[in-house]
């Protein structure tokens, strides 16, 4: 198991993966828990890097969601934030589900029942 630390220094916006044994990995983007296979097939195939903050905001977001839908020990509120050189702003605190069928609506409302 780890955790994802990011941050901003003088050589501008770092991220890093962090394992159990305090192995430290720096990196672009990084999916982390049980659900981390899921978030990583959304994160692979839509990351680019010209990004504006919103499209990335909304990727992370959706990774979230589908690690968060797909795997039974996920599950709750995603939180996304934006961390700059003068610190952090929480963008959004949503429900899992509100966003799983703002995204699937009618496909995912038929697949539930």
């Amino acid at each position: 198991m780890g955790t994802m630390i990011t941050g901003w220094d003088k050589t501008g916006p770092n991220l890093f993966y962090v394992d159990s044994e305090g192995t430290r990995v720096k990196g672009n983007r990084f999916a982390v828990g049980s659900g981390s296979t899921f978030a990583y097939g959304v994160l692979d195939t839509h990351y680019r890097w010209d990004m504006t903050r919103d499209e990335a905001a909304e990727l992370g977001q959706r990774s979230v969601l589908h690690a968060t839908h797909r795997d039974a020990f996920s599950g709750g509120t995603i939180n996304v934030y934006h961390v700059e050189d003068g610190g952090w702003t929480k963008l959004s605190s949503t429900d899992a589900n509100e966003l799983w069928y703002k995204y699937y609506g009618d496909d995912a409302k038929a697949a539930n029942e």
